[in-house]
């Protein structure tokens, strides 16, 4: 088996490792990534305040000293998204060198608010600014956090409290952890004095967990406004969940900083709220946000209208509704007659889904034909395959169960009748018994790429990783390099010494 993964984030990492764990016959598995070092997620979507949820990366090192793997970054693969100093390689160039593929790409785009689309300097995705402080190669505009004081952030999930906390924290209570000086620098000019976090629902139904509420609880320079004990009761009968009773004891103790005793900073959770949109003030003024208020639908669960409004001034909205894939299209193909009768190149995203069209429960691609046929020896896994849900643990048990089920038995079973039965098979890749399988070659752009220096190998983000460590002052996790530049140059040095 020779097995090509789009995706250098934890779960292609999980699929790899969990595939060179379970089997010690000669293969290959190569990595390739657009950013231009491994762990996507990890190293730019965790809080850089939860260190501990970055543990994963010692298994990915594990996997990685095994020879049977190589990582290859700053590779975007396809004719869609990338950076500008990425290496650009076509889809073709992995279907010709890969008996197996698998699309472990994520969920890269924010979901957009259809009343709040972005707007500079008055309304933002919330994956900008994750983007930001973790110094993501998009390289994102820092926000004005010295020209706002209210901030409205729309959604109730775990990233809209990470975005939060990290807005009110003491910037010296950041210092010690993976935050770039840059962005320090402006946490320290910041004038925010309070965060609205806004939802269409209730206490009930909010997708943040205990844990990040938790936290905000005991933020040591902000407390929250209370909430009206209205809101917090619930129906006689109804049956709770652990976590919806945890979260409703969390709300009614509040703060650990008592209203309206100091500190300066305040924040609000504002249930039944749904942007309808905003009229930015103009030469400096402060934007009104229109909201209309809502109450759950008890058969539904879905938020409704009430037809009240209310009107909030705010200087900045932060969007935070979730993430969705990216297309990805294939070649048309001779050996793939179905793909062929498309008058474009077939496009394995669902609008629909958010995410690749795939087979459970292995996640097996599909084609958008319309009869869905499976593309053989072809995967996606985490949030590529699954949308985005799900915590770490989620990611791992799904990679998990596609390198199990489906990559591992693919080998093991050669080219027998897949599990399902159900829907005929189409092959763009090599077959296994007529594929004269060379482990050690590469597509020839990446072999370019690499006596280029374009492409970076895990031995390179090692050295960088150690740089990295080596560089931080005064107790600091790491001082990270913050650009492509920036590492290109210190590769280049290290490769001269």
């Amino acid at each position: 088996m020779k097995l090509g993964i789009i995706g250098g984030g934890p779960s292609g990492f999980y699929v790899a490792s969990r595939i060179l764990s379970r089997t010690s016959r000669p293969l290959r598995i190569d990595i390739y990534d657009r950013l231009w070092c491994p762990h996507g997620l990890v190293r730019y979507g965790v809080a850089p305040d939860h260190p501990e949820v970055k543990n994963c990366i010692h298994k990915f090192d594990t996997a990685a000293s095994d020879p049977r793997l190589r990582f290859f970054g700053n590779v975007n693969v396809g004719n869609t998204g990338g950076f500008k100093h990425n290496l650009q390689i076509p889809v073709q160039s992995l279907l010709n060198n890969y008996t197996h593929l698998l699309l472990a790409t994520g969920c890269t785009k924010p979901r957009l608010h259809p009343s709040l689309p972005p707007r500079k300097g008055v309304v933002v995705p919330a994956l900008d600014i994750v983007h930001w402080y973790t110094a993501h190669p998009s390289t994102p505009s820092p926000p004005p956090l010295d020209k706002v004081k209210h901030i409205s952030l729309i959604g109730l999930g775990n990233v809209s409290l990470d975005v939060a906390r990290i807005l009110l924290m003491n910037p010296n209570e950041l210092a010690p952890y993976d935050v770039p000086e840059s962005v320090l620098d402006v946490l320290r000019k910041s004038t925010v004095e309070h965060v609205s976090i806004i939802g269409r629902r209730g206490p009930l139904e909010a997708a943040f967990t205990t844990k990040e509420l938790r936290e905000m609880m005991e933020l040591s320079e902000a407390r929250m406004v209370p909430l009206d004990s209205p809101l917090l009761a619930t129906d006689e009968g109804r049956k709770l969940t652990r976590q919806q009773t945890r979260t409703l004891d969390l709300l009614k103790k509040g703060s650990k900083n008592t209203f309206p005793v100091s500190p300066k900073k305040t924040w609000s959770l504002e249930f039944y709220r749904n942007p309808l949109g905003i009229i930015p003030g103009e030469g400096g003024h402060i934007h009104i946000l229109t909201l209309g208020h809502t109450e759950v639908d008890k058969t539904t669960g879905k938020a409704v209208p009430t037809g009240l409004t209310t009107q909030l001034p705010t200087d900045l909205v932060i969007t935070s509704l979730g993430f969705h894939g990216e297309s990805f299209t294939l070649p048309p193909s001779s050996s793939s007659p179905h793909l062929d009768s498309h008058s474009t190149s077939p496009d394995l995203y669902s609008p629909t889904l958010g995410h690749l069209r795939t087979l459970p429960p292995v996640n097996r691609l599909i084609s958008p034909n319309p009869s869905g046929h499976i593309l053989k020896h072809m995967y996606a896994s985490g949030w590529a395959a699954t949308g985005a849900k799900g915590i770490l643990a989620t990611t791992m048990m799904d990679a998990y169960s596609v390198a199990d089920a489906g990559i591992l038995k693919d080998v093991v079973l050669a080219d027998e009748e897949v599990e399902s039965g159900r829907l005929e098979e189409e092959l763009l890749l090599n077959p296994l018994e007529a594929f004269d399988v060379d482990l050690d070659s590469l597509p020839s752009e990446v072999e370019q790429g690499l006596c280029e220096g374009t492409v970076t190998t895990y031995e390179n983000w090692k050295k960088i990783d150690e740089a990295e460590v080596k560089r931080a002052k005064d107790g600091k996790e790491r001082e990270r390099m913050t650009s492509w530049e920036e590492a290109k140059a210190f590769l280049r040095e290290v490769s001269n010494v």
